[in-house]
């Protein structure tokens, strides 16, 4: 007589499977996040990493973030592009010689950039997901304002390397009628906008552009080198662009002030 499972044992079984999939599946995502946040950190570092590299062999002024931003705009610290309608070229970048491919990695996080025409929609491209500290390294913007941008910090007016940003998880956001969506956005802001090279708050909050992408935190690359994750700060104010920031998951860590950007 030949052996067969019943109905009721096949529906054990299928039960045990269910059940030891719905045990394994949240492990396995988490696993599968925590993987993603640790190649991010490896990119994120390596562009540390190459601008320090970049300091070093040009009289310690860091690269440039954005030097004809008033102009031509056609260069950015992540590529070179010919004219405003056409993606930038990462391996004309300033630091593609100090990167390990010569070219900016993505975040692996799936961050849904709008990309594609028209360029205004998507004008950062090609950074990968992560912004540069422009107004107080890559620029000169705390001591001359947005006619700065031609001249770059250099690394010794740094007074506390390792408190200072250099570069971070970003996006930003813009609305298509009432539906927001995110950007790739090459600058990481401080919460301030400057006047006479301080920080004034009477102007109001600038549009933040952390993006706490990995659970609630975002990677932080500062300027000795190391990268550490910070958590997103209360804070509920609307963009430039009308969006809330941070039901996008964009906003500032603490403390809510550009004491962790500036130079002091």
């Amino acid at each position: 007589m030949k052996k067969a499972f019943t109905l009721i044992e096949l529906l054990v079984v299928i039960g045990i499977i269910a059940l030891l999939m719905g045990v394994l599946m949240p492990s396995l995502s988490k696993a599968k996040s925590v993987a993603r946040d640790v190649v991010c950190k490896n990119n994120i570092r390596q562009l540390g990493l190459s601008n320090i590299s970049y300091a070093t062999e040009n009289d310690n002024f860091f690269v440039l973030a954005a030097e004809d931003i008033n102009s031509g705009n056609l260069h950015r610290w992540h590529g070179v592009r010919e004219n405003n309608n056409v993606p930038f070229d990462v391996s004309q970048s300033s630091l593609a010689d100090y990167l390990g491919n010569g070219e900016v990695k993505k975040c692996p996080e799936r961050v849904k950039f709008r990309q594609g025409d028209p360029w205004d929609s998507n004008f950062e491209d090609g950074c990968g997901g992560y912004g540069y500290n422009m107004t107080y390294l890559g620029s000169r913007m705390w001591q001359d304002g947005f006619s700065g941008c031609s001249r770059a910090t250099r690394q010794t007016q740094v007074r506390n390397n390792t408190e200072t940003v250099m570069f971070a998880d970003t996006a930003m956001t813009k609305l298509d009628g009432q539906v927001a969506y995110y950007l790739e956005y090459s600058f990481v802001e401080p919460p301030f906008f400057l006047k006479d090279g301080n920080p004034n708050p009477a102007w109001g909050y600038a549009s933040p552009s952390i993006h706490f992408r990995h659970s609630g935190n975002a990677n932080i690359a500062w300027v000795d080198g190391h990268v550490e994750k910070r958590e997103m700060t209360d804070f509920s104010g609307v963009n430039v662009y009308g969006v809330k920031s941070s039901d996008m998951g964009i906003g500032w860590f603490f403390p809510l002030n550009n004491s962790l950007f500036d130079l002091k």
